[in-house]
């Protein structure tokens, strides 16, 4: 019974702490994405894509995620398995479990940040360069 509410406490914080991240990720992509407004304008006037734009901007945050990734699973693995010796029944933590929670993780970035890089990408030059 001490588990059960352990884990609804848990799943509880986890979805607060995932929608956190997100607004602060948004936050983040929309004040790149605006810093940044000059030299989007300019490398839409000189011929990139919308597509290259959105790569352009989304890899930064790729990168952060990944970082994030690789220094949260060594530890997060050390706290499970810790956790996990207390049981009579050992139960062992896959590595799989770890890589499709960065793929989510990354899903998540790329689904929160894509938003405002096609968005940036998409508007016009023109105006772009004139307010920057």
């Amino acid at each position: 019974m001490n588990e059960q509410k352990t884990a609804s406490l848990v799943q509880v914080a986890m979805g607060l702490a995932i929608l956190i991240s997100c607004m602060g990720l948004f936050g983040l992509s929309l004040f790149t994405a605006e810093r940044r407004g000059g030299e989007i304008g300019i490398r839409k006037v000189l011929g990139a894509t919308t597509v290259d734009i959105a790569v352009m901007l989304n890899r930064q945050f790729i990168r952060l995620v990944l970082l994030a990734l690789v220094i949260a699973s060594p530890v997060a693995w050390i706290v499970v398995d810790g956790w996990l010796q207390k049981y009579a029944y050992r139960v062992v933590v896959d590595i799989w479990v770890f890589v499709l929670a960065g793929v989510g993780a990354i899903a998540l970035a790329l689904v929160t940040v894509s938003y405002q890089s096609i968005r940036a990408a998409l508007e016009s030059p023109v105006r772009r360069l004139r307010t920057a």
